[in-house]
């Protein structure tokens, strides 16, 4: 996984800052140990799927992707389209929020997302002071767009940028069956949100290419049709809420199956 994104980064936009940011946030001990926390309570103690190093790595490639698909494309990002920073900047912030957004989830499931802001904001400062030493408008701008990115990552809030849109639908992808595999084995009788893991835990693929009339396309492959409310559930929700969705085209099916077009 982290080859695979540190290739995938590097592909989109060379040896720069983006890089060397994926660098930094692959080997960061405080980070790593509060992503492993994070699942700890997660699974352990709630009873939810992966929200630790494995889910927010898989994020980040996801945002990764997609953000290169956009350029691809010629769709500009806020930064660029309002001029107050480049493609560059807006990397950093995405894949900075991609690392960082589930951190909360280290003191609880309600309002994850406020408290993954106040505990990645002095990681995020610590970072950009790296990447960024001689530039404080940069070290705002990029801060600023990565927090938006965290607060905004449940649908729940209202973002404006097409970076932090990119987070939502990012983490929304995130559902491959292998993120329930832990829950499923360790649970023993039936709990609150139950529906999600054994739904996620039929999600064959999910897989990101471009599209033909969109920028964007999603194809989910499931094993059985339970897979489909996780797709209507959850990933369109974060579509339907994101400032990106215009950009995205959506294919559901169940293996050998027609695929269901839903964007």
């Amino acid at each position: 996984m982290d080859k695979k994104l540190l290739a995938t980064v590097e592909e989109l936009i060379g040896k720069g800052i983006p890089l060397k940011a994926t660098q930094i946030l692959l080997e960061d001990d405080e980070i790593h140990a509060m992503q492993e926390y994070a699942n700890t309570v997660s699974i352990k103690r709630l009873g939810y799927n992966d929200h630790g190093p494995v889910h927010m790595r898989t994020v980040a490639l996801n945002a990764t992707i997609m953000m290169g698909l956009l350029k691809q494309a010629g769709i500009r990002t806020s930064l660029e389209a309002e001029e107050a920073g480049t493609f560059e900047e807006s990397l950093v912030a995405v894949l900075l929020a991609s690392f960082l957004h589930d951190l909360g989830m280290t003191i609880g499931r309600q309002d994850h997302e406020l408290h993954s802001c106040y505990l990645a904001y002095p990681i995020i400062d610590r970072i950009l002071q790296v990447l960024y030493p001689q530039d404080i408008q940069k070290r705002v701008v990029t801060r600023s767009l990565a927090i938006e990115g965290i607060v905004g990552h449940m649908a729940g809030r209202k973002i404006h940028s097409l970076e932090a849109g990119i987070i939502l639908i990012a983490d929304g992808c995130d559902m491959e069956k292998g993120r329930a595999r832990i829950p499923m084995a360790l649970a023993h009788e039936p709990r609150v949100g139950d529906i999600h893991k054994y739904s996620a835990n039929s999600i064959e693929t999910v897989k990101l290419t471009a599209g033909t009339e969109k920028p964007i396309r999603i194809d989910v492959t499931m094993s059985a049709e339970v897979g489909f409310f996780q797709v209507e559930e959850v990933l369109l929700g974060k579509i339907a809420s994101s400032t990106a969705k215009g950009f995205v085209e959506l294919y559901a099916s169940v293996v050998g199956g027609e695929p269901k077009r839903y964007l």
